[in-house]
């Protein structure tokens, strides 16, 4: 298991990880595809790799949680793992690297925002000490069915 940082060839299998998450899955709200550009400035911001056995398994980043100054010490992260590296402690590392990375960068508060569709990351989140902040109810829609954005929260320093 290695968590490490982002390489230019790893934009096709982050690009194909995230969209396949778009196109079939509810942990995103969003229906529109990233493209290769996109990624390609994705890594060049905060952003992790890991992987495992079989090579790439997943990607993480964090960026700002909402625009203006009085945000600015606080972040919202992103986690993608391919099916197979699920329950192999890739998701711990990598959150636990974004946590260290985002406290170098001064930031104070780590939000995750969760799709009420994913019960899963609801879970990973509370064993990594993150604490319920809200429910926004119906806050989302895909697939013809609303779904609630739940917040869940870390500090990372005092």
């Amino acid at each position: 298991m290695t968590i490490r940082a982002p390489r230019p060839d790893d934009i096709p299998p982050i690009l194909a990880l995230w969209n396949q998450e778009i196109r079939e899955g509810l942990a995103t709200f969003t229906t529109v595809e990233k493209s290769e550009a996109d990624i390609a400035t994705l890594i060049k911001g905060p952003c992790l790799v890991a992987e495992g056995a079989g090579g790439f398994a997943g990607f993480g980043s964090f960026g700002p949680f909402r625009p203006g100054p009085g945000y600015a010490h606080t972040c919202e992260h992103a986690i993608y793992l391919v099916k197979d590296a699920h329950g192999q402690g890739l998701g711990r590392a990598m959150l636990a690297a974004l946590e260290a990375q985002a406290k170098e960068a001064g930031i104070h508060v780590m939000v995750a925002g969760i799709s009420s569709a994913n019960q899963e990351a609801v879970g990973f989140h509370e064993a990594c000490g993150f604490e319920h902040a809200g429910r926004v109810p119906e806050a989302g829609r895909k697939w013809e069915q609303w779904l609630d954005l739940i917040l869940m929260q870390k500090r990372l320093a005092d």
